[in-house]
């Protein structure tokens, strides 16, 4: 077993016993392997160990991969997220390579994607980015602006709205680091409110996707601890 594949089935029991130790089933939350400045190689690994989801940070490699991958006798198995800062000049590769955005902040980039969605493919999967900690260096919208971006993105023919995303800023705290997330998942339930197809709250890392589990993510973005340190020089 190669060492992927070994931290695949580590990160997978980690997932299992934090959604047993809050009532939840394992299958409720997703694996999504964050995949960017790695190699094909180390892609294709996590695949023969059974892994469908990936998520790219950066427009171009993401798209490069997903060709080489659609190549692929599994390549039509595979799930691509785009999980980076969106721009507008960027927003047509997205649409037409990738099945879900988890970084939508604003109209502009709603409308972009739905009209620069090819008609042959299914709607794009968007999720909302919240910037929950109040951080000046990340992107994603406040809580007050959400219930007008969520009603315009559902009246886009080519988007489905799925739910959330967060990155909430590093607590070392732990009851610091359950509210932020307490808060994320009422934000959730609000929003499953008005948009009953709303299925998708995605946050939790390495670092922090137990505390994540329990606050009722069902999507945890894993990167280190699947594939190690990521080589910045190459992206």
């Amino acid at each position: 077993m190669s060492t992927i594949q070994q931290n695949l089935q580590d990160v997978r029991s980690r997932i299992a016993r934090a959604a047993e130790s809050c009532a939840r089933a394992p299958e409720e939350v997703t694996l999504l392997a964050v995949s960017k400045t790695k190699p094909v190689a180390a892609i294709a690994d996590a695949i023969n160990a059974g892994q469908r989801a990936f998520g790219e940070n950066y427009v171009q490699e993401g798209v490069e991969k997903i060709q080489h991958f659609s190549a692929q006798p599994q390549g039509a198995a595979l799930e691509w997220h785009f999980i980076g800062p969106l721009q507008s000049n960027k927003s047509r590769q997205v649409a037409e390579h990738f099945a879900w955005c988890h970084t939508v902040d604003r109209q502009k980039i709603a409308q972009r994607l739905n009209d620069q969605r090819p008609a042959e493919m299914p709607p794009l999967n968007v999720l909302i980015q919240i910037n929950i900690s109040d951080e000046q260096s990340k992107s994603g919208i406040g809580l007050d602006e959400l219930p007008q971006l969520a009603q315009a993105v559902a009246a886009m023919p080519r988007l489905t709205l799925r739910g959330l995303m967060a990155i909430p800023a590093p607590e070392e705290d732990p009851q610091r680091q359950r509210e932020v997330f307490g808060r994320m998942q009422q934000a959730f339930l609000q929003l499953q409110q008005q948009h009953p197809q709303a299925d998708t709250l995605s946050m939790g890392m390495t670092d922090d996707m137990s505390a994540a589990i329990s606050a009722g993510s069902t999507l945890v973005r894993i990167g280190t601890a699947i594939f190690g340190a990521r080589d910045y020089s190459q992206a």
